[in-house]
């Protein structure tokens, strides 16, 4: 179990220290800034939460689930139908379209987020029919007051060699923080479900991410250019709201790369991440 602790100082631009009589320079590498660690996990968590509130309302109800800890991680879950989205499935047209409606005020759902706006997805099959794809748009959607936007496709290859069904994921979009920052992200991914398949509870689903992503953050500081590689597939169960194992290298611009590493399968809100070998704990977002 990580010890929680936080430490998501900005300190992109290392120090320049003359070396000779030549002026030879080097950037100072004793650097500690984890924030764009933790804001590209903030995208990622983002777009998988889209994700599945998509496929749950696509069966016309839409849950929530809110768990609680104790200083070993998940010890209960509670769940209820949530109050707070209208679902509208249009099958009368091709491709169908399904409307997920938070309305124009917050909404506190089940989960202890606030939602307002809609997610609208436009799709060719159910999600485990082979070849059908899911595209997911906003309408002024927001998730804690941060603005999401952007697109997300989901295309269902059908079975691997392994007998789970991987899916191909396209992402196109951007997270503007209540903060004013703004994180772009452009991904390609593949997910397959490795467990929960054979029922139809979606809360025993759990998944594995690989695949990269490239992106941008932007603060009142100026833009800083990222791009992040799965070392180790990231392993989501639905029924947590965090990554339980996994690794992803992200590196900002010519900055060393923050290697962050979301533990060995416990339900908790802390990450390791390493820089120049030196480990700092993080609370996610």
């Amino acid at each position: 179990m990580k010890t929680k602790g936080k430490g998501l100082v900005y300190i992109f631009g290392a120090a320049i220290i003359g070396l000779s009589a030549f002026s030879c320079k080097k950037k100072n590498t004793n650097e500690t800034d984890t924030s764009i660690a933790s804001d590209q996990h903030l995208a990622d968590a983002t777009f998988n939460d889209v994700h599945n509130i998509a496929d749950q309302a696509s069966t016309g109800t839409l849950v929530f689930y809110s768990p609680t800890y104790d200083g070993n991680g998940k010890i209960n879950v509670a769940s209820e139908k949530s109050s707070c989205a209208t679902i509208t499935n249009d099958t009368t047209v091709t491709p169908h379209i399904l409307t997920i409606d938070f309305g124009t005020a917050n909404c506190t759902c089940n989960d202890g987020k606030n939602r307002r706006g809609q997610i609208i997805v436009t799709y060719t099959g159910h999600y485990r029919d082979a070849n059908s794809t899911h595209t997911i748009t906003f309408d002024n959607y927001y998730v804690n007051d941060n603005h999401v936007e952007g697109t997300k496709t989901v295309t269902n290859n059908g079975f691997n060699t392994a007998g789970n069904i991987t899916y191909t994921i396209h992402i196109n979009g951007q997270v503007t923080k209540a903060n004013g920052d703004v994180i772009t992200q452009v991904s390609t991914r593949t997910r397959e479900w490795i467990e929960g398949y054979s029922t139809l509870v979606w809360t025993d689903d759990v998944y594995l991410l690989t695949g990269s992503a490239n992106g941008t953050k932007t603060t009142s500081s100026g833009t800083t250019n990222y791009t992040a590689v799965i070392n180790t597939a990231l392993k989501r169960a639905l029924n947590c709201h965090w990554f339980e194992s996994g690794v992803i290298s992200i590196t900002p611009g010519s900055h060393p790369a923050r290697v962050v590493d979301f533990g060995s399968g416990t339900c908790d809100d802390q990450a390791v991440v390493t820089i120049n070998g030196t480990p700092h704990t993080i609370t996610l977002n």
